[in-house]
């Protein structure tokens, strides 16, 4: 193996290396997702409880009034911060056809009300369940819903998507379904107090779930209409943002701790102190970090709950729970070595990035500009070379290189008298 060779061996190593927790990590891990857990349990609570909650229905009712405003709206004098009046100019710029909300607009099919049909109606979720069902029930007339573990689709009015052609029309359906949640996000135009919003993605997945029973005050219920009952007391999306927070003060604090602690600790590159999954004592700390979280989490929901369910998923943080299950499934696949074939080929995309930028900065630490002297002057030597006619005029050539680099001859007196000397030596200094 050649010098060229382990070096380079070295560098891919500096790029590809794997790390083990220290003391110091486990401490920091934990110490992070205590913190978040208090976050949690003290600010976070339940929405009927939740200090933070306030703060994130207000930062979507923002983001409703500006979105409203870049689709047209504009409200009368008074009326500027009024999230009701953006949400009514938006239900009626993106109205739906599957947007039935009593039982009675159902023919009595299942018991449905304002307080849950956004997780009844699969169209009014915010994920790509929902996209579906939205332009399946646009492109159909109809409307699609989740009951007791079945799905109940019904005729609607004709309902004529925009655009001339299937492409304009799909596009002009996923339009009008994010539109649609838009107005939805902060509940209802005539929605007494918070209003119901959509659900949290995936939340409405739950209904399929008709087992189990589990305590409600007296009486007993299945998973499914434990789940509807929570998203009723207001556990939505605008909720879910207000968990999110301590999740995402877990996954930060740990990784900024980490980072400084490798840059200034272990002395490493900035460009290694990037926090990304190709760390194993980095994945290991968010793993502890956030089971800490959730930990604190669930202690606290079962000891608040008194027994019923519904409180204890009220106060439940499923994002936390969400984020350590994905955790631990994506270092289980990593650890027996099972990728997908796109996150195989997004990770050779990595390796070959950041062995590209290694080699980048090794060549800006090049004289650029001794480089481009040295290949003119060789560039005129090959010149002169190939313009020398004869071995006299080729041997005065090198002589005068020689001479202009300041290097003394590898031999002394005539050429050929030296050349012919069994006994003489080139000497090189």
């Amino acid at each position: 193996m050649n010098i060229g060779t382990i070096r380079n061996e070295t560098n891919l190593e500096a790029v590809f290396y794997h790390d083990k927790c220290d003391a110091y990590d486990y401490l920091i891990s934990i110490a992070c997702g205590a913190a978040a857990g208090l976050v949690d349990i003290f600010l976070v609570g339940s929405p009927a409880d939740s200090k933070l909650l306030h703060w994130t229905d207000a930062q979507v009712d923002k983001t409703v009034m500006l979105f409203a405003k870049t689709c047209g709206w504009s409200p009368r004098e008074g009326k500027e911060n009024s999230a009701a009046s953006a949400i009514g100019f938006l239900e009626k710029k993106f109205p739906v056809n599957y947007d039935q909300r009593h039982s009675g607009d159902v023919g009595g099919l299942f018991p449905m009300s304002a307080k849950n049909h956004h997780m009844k109606s699969l169209a009014h979720s915010p994920d790509i369940i929902g996209l579906f069902f939205s332009v399946l029930n646009q492109f159909t007339s109809t409307s699609s819903f989740l009951h007791n573990g079945q799905l109940i689709t019904i005729q609607t009015e004709t309902y004529e998507l925009q655009g001339h052609d299937f492409i304009s029309k799909l596009f002009c359906g996923t339009a009008n379904w994010f539109g649609h949640i838009m107005s939805d996000v902060a509940g209802s135009s005539g929605a007494v107090g918070r209003g119901s919003g959509v659900v949290i993605p995936f939340y409405e997945l739950f209904q399929l779930c008709d087992f189990g029973s589990f305590p409600v005050g007296q009486h007993r219920n299945t998973l499914a209409t434990v789940a509807t009952k929570v998203f009723q007391e207001g556990y939505d999306a605008r909720f879910g943002l207000t968990m999110a927070i301590p999740v995402v003060l877990c996954d930060l604090s740990i990784k900024l701790i980490w980072a400084i602690k490798r840059y200034f600790y272990y002395k490493r590159p900035l460009r290694e102190c990037i926090p990304s999954k190709r760390h194993d004592d980095l994945r290991i700390m968010l793993i502890i970090g956030n089971g800490m979280l959730c930990l604190m989490d669930g202690a606290d929901a079962v000891i608040r709950s008194g027994g019923n369910c519904v409180n204890f998923f009220l106060r439940l943080n499923i994002v936390a729970w969400y984020r350590l299950l994905f955790l631990v499934f994506r270092e289980v696949c990593i650890r027996l070595g099972i990728s997908f074939p796109l996150q195989k080929q997004l990770d050779a995309y990595i390796r070959i990035n950041e062995a590209l930028a290694l080699y980048l900065e090794q060549l800006e630490e090049l004289d650029a500009e001794l480089f481009r002297k040295e290949t003119e002057q060789y560039n005129q030597l090959l010149v002169m070379m190939e313009a020398a006619d004869t071995e006299d005029d080729l041997n005065i050539l090198l002589r005068n290189e020689y001479k202009s680099l300041g290097l003394a001859l590898p031999y002394s007196g005539d050429f050929d008298d030296f050349m012919n000397d069994a006994s003489s030596a080139l000497e090189f200094t």
